[in-house]
């Protein structure tokens, strides 16, 4: 996860994304730097617009917040009713 931040540090403070600059900011950290991981992000990273994966992944990930919410009254009526319709049930028992 370090990498990650370490890119999108770099990215958000105007730098290049590039080995040389991950190594740094890991180094600066006092992680310990593995460098398969660090070429493979860099690798990973290459022709990206991180700036429009960033909005993307803000949208996707508000999405289902909302729709969660909105159902959440409808399961809270479930179990009301439920809760009611047990109640009636134990009446009908003791007349």
């Amino acid at each position: 996860m370090e990498y990650i931040y370490a890119a999108l540090m770099l990215h958000k403070l105007g730098k290049p994304v590039n080995e040389e600059h991950i190594n740094k900011v890991l180094h600066s950290t006092g992680a310990s730097i593995d460098e398969s991981k660090v070429k493979s992000l860099v690798a990973s990273l290459k022709g990206v617009d991180i700036d429009s994966e960033l909005a993307n992944a803000v949208v996707a990930s508000a999405g289902p917040a909302s729709d969660s919410a909105s159902s959440k009254p409808a399961e809270e009526k479930k179990e009301e009713k439920k809760q009611e319709e047990s109640v009636a049930g134990l009446s009908s028992l003791f007349g």
